[in-house]
């Protein structure tokens, strides 16, 4: 898929009746997994982004340079479309034409931008506290006019944090919701933290765009087809991907402290009884490409012999 069509596809899936699940994470890794694995989009989280490539918390420390250089990397991987974190924009309606742009050149699909203060805080975390809506619509409207000028298949998504944070209501929420789509021309509308069902029913009901909304309720959060009945266009799981590897690391290291090797070969033979097969990541990043390029453009006497050789990889492969 071409860069220039992803933002098409998207609104594609966003637009039809069937729901879009939308898994997520940070690397380029990733989203090649989530491909494989039959998802037809992936969120690239700036929460995941951060917490894992630089270890820090989802305040708005990295930047657009951050940001943008590793959507290209993880676009560049991938055929499905990458809905990108923009955070805030990373600044006022003028950086967010920049940004945009920056974006769209980065040949992800789309991007969502929030309508917290700067610096920003987690979107499912206290102590938000959001721009007034005026100045959200002017930074939604730099938004679209930056993507009709190079392209208007980029998705724009407008996301509101206003439910639970400082000073708002469910109501003004959605007010401010339709105010993004209608006067600020967004594509989408991503809505945080709604507290129970009938919440997201009528957010999906009344906001005149695709809705992406986020449970922030108590347990248990809506199954898919709840989803889908609520009338969502898409739920997302930005750390699908990055919590329960997180957990798996965190358990793998405290074992293998405590039992050395014994705690590889525990992990080893759990992965070897998954019903889905070992992840072989020699697939997900394609290592048979290069010994395809080299036959096709390297002289016969520079090309390497992989039948006579071996390496480490080779003897341990599963099976």
């Amino acid at each position: 898929m071409s860069h220039a069509s992803r933002g098409a596809e998207l609104r594609r899936l966003l637009n039809r009746t069937e729901l879009l699940v939308i898994p997520g994470g940070f690397s380029p890794l990733l989203a090649r997994m989530a491909e494989m694995a039959g998802f037809e989009a992936f969120f690239l989280a700036g929460s995941q982004t951060a917490a894992f490539l630089y270890g820090l918390p989802d305040v708005g420390i990295i930047g657009l340079r951050d940001m943008v250089d590793h959507a290209r990397h993880v676009a560049a991987r991938t055929r499905i479309p990458i809905l990108a974190d923009a955070d805030t924009g990373f600044g006022n309606a003028v950086n967010v034409h920049f940004t945009v742009q920056e974006y769209v050149r980065a040949g992800v699909a789309g991007m969502h931008i929030e309508d917290q203060e700067s610096p920003k805080k987690s979107g499912t975390s206290s102590g938000r506290r959001c721009i007034s809506v005026d100045e959200a619509v002017g930074k939604y409207r730099a938004a679209a006019a930056a993507r009709d000028e190079i392209d208007p298949g980029f998705v724009i998504c407008a996301r509101c944090d206003a439910v639970g944070s400082q000073g708002e209501t469910f109501d003004s929420a959605i007010e401010r919701c339709i105010a993004y789509v209608e006067q600020g021309r967004a594509d989408m509308v991503w809505i945080n933290t709604l507290q129970h069902r009938e919440q997201i029913a009528e957010a999906c009901r009344r906001i005149p765009a695709p809705v992406l909304p986020a449970y922030g309720g108590p347990a248990p959060a809506p199954t898919l087809p709840e989803w889908q009945e609520l009338g969502a266009a898409a739920a997302i799981f930005p750390a699908l991907t990055t919590s329960v590897a997180l957990q798996a690391t965190w358990d793998l290291l405290n074992d293998f402290k405590l039992r050395g090797t014994e705690a590889l070969e525990a992990a080893q033979a759990q992965g070897r009884h998954s019903p889905w097969g070992v992840v072989e990541r020699g697939k997900v990043v394609d290592t048979a490409a290069i010994a395809s390029l080299e036959g096709r453009f390297l002289p016969r006497d520079l090309q390497r012999d992989y039948e006579a050789t071996f390496g480490y990889a080779d003897r341990t492969k599963p099976g």
